[in-house]
């Protein structure tokens, strides 16, 4: 469990309302949305819980990877938003190691590998029971788009 750092809580709230209001894995708008929510972590990442509920299933008691893929990346997303910076994932590769189990909470975690403004190289996994069920790694841009 991650203890919180309130500036960054504040920095990644902002950002996350102006650019991703809407955004199906984090957006606080979108009624059709996962709601999830996310802890800056003093280490810098952050972290969020997930019920993994059975809606989001691909084959039978399992979460649909790309379900998992969606919050690896908004993770990571966050994860940024936390460091006062907003970016778009460039590139996303996503490891499944172990199947996700639907209706079993999982922690989402992200952090920042490595940062060359405006490239961020970015770290995230999802955990259930304890073990790494799905990693990511990613190429994040910054851009005036967003």
């Amino acid at each position: 469990m991650c203890v919180t750092t309130e500036q960054a809580q504040k920095q990644m709230a902002v950002l996350r309302d102006v650019h991703h209001p809407l955004c199906i894995v984090c957006g606080e708008q979108n009624d059709q949305g996962l709601k999830v929510s996310f802890q800056a972590c003093a280490n810098g990442g952050v972290e969020a819980r997930f019920s993994c509920n059975g809606a989001f299933q691909g084959y039978n008691g399992f979460v649909h990877g790309g379900v998992i893929a969606s919050l690896l990346d908004g993770a990571m997303t966050n994860c940024l938003f936390s460091h006062g910076k907003a970016a778009v994932t460039g590139e996303l590769t996503v490891r499944y190691l172990l199947p996700a189990r639907a209706n079993v909470e999982a922690v989402v975690t992200a952090w920042i590998k490595e940062s060359w403004a405006p490239l961020h190289m970015m770290e995230a996994e999802m955990i259930q029971d304890g073990r790494v069920a799905a990693r990511a790694t990613a190429k994040f841009m910054e851009s005036d788009a967003v």
